[in-house]
């Protein structure tokens, strides 16, 4: 209202001013050459209103109105004040500062850049909306579309125990193992992982622990410090995905890593003389199977034989027989003493010479003392 105010009381002074004089009909009413309401010309030394629009007035036209806008008003002469013609310049400011304010919250709350291992969760006032794919995508501006944008694409790893030190489990057989592994997973629904779970983090970890002591709870030691741990690291894996589909986590479990395994330190020593005579059990119960498979290999080769041989006596029965006596008394008298015994008496002994011959010098001696 003071803006239109000021306006008119502008445009009436200049309607009321006369065009008679040079300068116009102003002054002060006493009708002389120093100016007045009965037209006589003004003070020549006052500023014709006139001059201001002509010529190199301008310039000082242009100051003048810029001083004015300043103080907020026009000359000694406005009395529609001043506050109503300073209006227009610093409400027209703050219209532009507040348009370009607009403009940048529009274009940074309307467009993301989603990347190509990200995905952009979009909610309406808080409820989920939908879910943006790769690249530019435009949504209505904040606080109406909220964006979470989430990678779906890295390789998440938690390390237990967490900052190092032990971690002891206890095992099927009652022992107490010291556990140290390794859990890598990535995330497979940004949607439940946004919205199903309060701390996605923090129940991966959870379930990851509460999966590991259930499946030691479940096999021996020697199992967890030993050759089942490749075992161990599936199962625990399984179990753990399972319970994250359970609770719609949008977690997918990449794999499971026992990074170490072995007894508390307090008795590790004793653990160490345990295994090292397990370690040489194993290796007498694998020499003595090694043993039993020569046995048995030579028992095979004289059952084979004998085949071969019960073969050739079913097709000429006295012949073999008589072959199988001769080489059985070649094997059994090559190795012992020989006694002789003929119808004149007995030669108790006969060594063997060499080559296999009977030597047959106490034969000789003997009969000569007979006779």
């Amino acid at each position: 209202m003071a803006y239109w105010t000021g306006w008119m009381t502008r445009i009436g002074a200049i309607l009321k001013s006369d065009s008679k004089g040079p300068w116009g009909n102003g002054g002060n009413g006493d009708g002389g050459e120093s100016g007045g309401n009965g037209g006589g010309p003004r003070n020549p030394w006052q500023f014709p209103p006139e001059g201001r629009r002509r010529g190199g007035g301008s310039v000082t036209s242009l100051d003048d109105f810029l001083k004015r806008a300043r103080r907020g008003g026009g000359g000694p002469g406005d009395t529609g004040g001043g506050g109503g013609f300073q209006a227009p310049g610093g409400r027209g400011i703050w219209l532009i500062g507040i348009g370009l304010i607009l403009l940048v919250w529009l274009v940074f709350t309307s467009f993301h850049v989603i990347g190509p291992q990200q995905r952009g969760v979009v909610t309406m006032f808080g409820n989920y909306s939908r879910t943006l794919s790769p690249g530019i995508q435009p949504t209505l501006p904040a606080p109406i579309n909220s964006v979470q944008k989430v990678d779906v694409e890295k390789i998440r790893e938690d390390s237990f125990p967490q900052g190092g030190g032990e971690n002891l489990v206890l095992t099927g057989d009652q022992n107490i193992v010291d556990l140290s592994y390794q859990v890598r997973w990535n995330v497979s629904n940004p949607q439940n992982f946004v919205f199903q779970i309060r701390n996605p983090e923090d129940t991966v970890r959870a379930v990851a622990e509460s999966a590991m002591r259930e499946v030691l709870a479940e096999v021996t030691l020697d199992e967890a410090i030993g050759a089942g741990r490749s075992e161990i690291e599936g199962r625990v894996a399984q179990r753990m995905q399972q319970l994250l589909n359970e609770y719609q986590a949008g977690v997918a479990i990449q794999g499971v890593a026992i990074k170490n395994s072995s007894p508390p330190s307090e008795v590790d020593e004793a653990f160490k003389k345990v295994t090292a005579a397990q370690q040489d059990a194993q290796a007498n119960i694998n020499q003595a199977r090694a043993y039993a498979q020569q046995i048995l290999a030579g028992a095979q080769g004289e059952a084979a034989e004998f085949d071969k041989i019960y073969a050739q006596y079913k097709l000429a029965p006295d012949v073999t027989r008589r072959r199988l006596y001769y080489e059985t008394m070649e094997k059994v008298l090559a190795k012992s003493d020989k006694t002789i015994v003929e119808p004149k008496g007995v030669v108790p002994y006969l060594p063997m010479a060499q080559g296999g011959k009977a030597n047959t010098a106490p034969a000789t001696q003997a009969q000569g003392d007979g006779q």
